[in-house]
């Protein structure tokens, strides 16, 4: 069921509140959802990828700070049990994408943004995961350094804040540490997290030239980012067990994919 009613206008895009949002049912002290007002705000889109995400869509939707983005956009990544319909109910624009693969919703959904009227299209955007396992009441925090010019990319560090019991797996927290420890090796920087919670701005984005279809996108984004020598910074963020069973984590195949494939895309720009 879903926790937000359909409503007009969509709750993203109303007055922001004031103070914190609490969030009945969870340990973790709520985080406030306030948005500098800058003389001049830019532009933000949240890019949301969603496969079978219909139990959780609904929740991330509502957590996302009032007033923040002018567009939030949920990519039905193949979905079979009503992603799309929860996403619409919630307040969300909607994009299909039949195409399996997160990289391939990503790219799907940055499309959909490049379609629009220049004056309409996002300046900074916003990427986070369907299946609550991010706190979307955090995106002030990834959108500060944009904001105040000391970065052009944005990652979430799961490893840097706090996790909930059981958030992360063991290999996922072993697959992290090396790939953010090639990174250092490789290109310097503090990486510490290949965290799919994260901003940037839109003109850097496109630099990057992003291609990677599936398990490689977050890892080819921070890749592309060092060798260009943009400014990358990572602040800490909290992390919950997802709602639903992990495509990627959850099983064995998926686990051995994504592993095989942050590692071939590190080493192929090495």
């Amino acid at each position: 069921m879903l926790t937000q009613p359909a409503s007009y206008p969509p709750r993203h895009l109303r007055s922001p509140p004031v103070g914190p949002i609490a969030r009945p049912g969870c340990s973790f002290a709520p985080t406030p959802t306030l948005f500098p007002i800058l003389p001049v705000s830019p532009r933000i889109g949240v890019l949301i990828p969603a496969h079978n995400e219909a139990l959780a869509i609904g929740r991330v939707l509502g957590e996302i700070p009032a007033g923040l983005a002018q567009q939030v956009l949920v990519v039905d990544n193949a979905s079979t049990d009503g992603t799309a319909a929860a996403a619409r109910a919630a307040g969300a624009t909607v994009v299909a994408e039949p195409r399996p693969g997160y990289g391939q919703a990503c790219l799907t959904g940055l499309a959909y943004y490049a379609a629009q009227p220049p004056g309409q299209r996002p300046e900074i955007i916003v990427f986070l995961d369907g299946d609550h396992s991010d706190f979307p009441e955090e995106m002030p925090a990834l959108l500060a350094p944009l904001l105040n010019g000391a970065a052009e990319l944005v990652i979430g560090s799961r490893a840097l804040g706090e996790r909930e019991r059981g958030a992360l797996l063991p290999q996922q927290r072993v697959g992290n540490w090396l790939a953010a420890r090639l990174l250092r090796l490789r290109w310097g920087g503090t990486h510490t997290d290949l965290g799919p919670f994260r901003a940037i701005r839109a003109d850097a984005l496109a630099r990057l030239g992003m291609v990677d279809t599936n398990y490689g996108w977050t890892v080819e984004m921070q890749v592309k980012a060092a060798r260009l020598g943009l400014r990358v910074v990572e602040v800490p963020v909290r992390y919950r067990r997802r709602i639903g069973h992990s495509k990627i984590s959850g099983t064995v195949r998926g686990t051995l994919g994504a592993g095989y494939k942050i590692l071939w895309t590190i080493f192929k720009y090495w």
